[in-house]
């Protein structure tokens, strides 16, 4: 039985799971957090590394919205 909590943890849109993956190593990447990603695996990053990388992902996402919106 898949829970409220882990449904929410899925895309809405099936096809958005590589491209959000994609963008998660491309932050990691402008961290300077990929080497320690690929050393230690993503279970052994800190909530600090991995909170920095989603914060970042969130501002990438909002600021691809704002350029779409303007376009319209």
């Amino acid at each position: 039985m898949v829970t409220d909590k882990q449904s929410n943890r899925r895309p809405l849109v099936r096809k958005a799971a590589d491209k959000l993956d994609a963008l998660k190593y491309e932050v990691a990447e402008d961290l300077n957090l990929d080497d320690d990603i690929a050393n230690r695996g993503w279970e052994n990053m800190t909530t600090r590394e991995v909170g920095k990388i989603g914060g970042h992902m969130v501002k990438k996402m909002l600021h691809f919205a704002e350029k779409k919106m303007r376009r319209r």
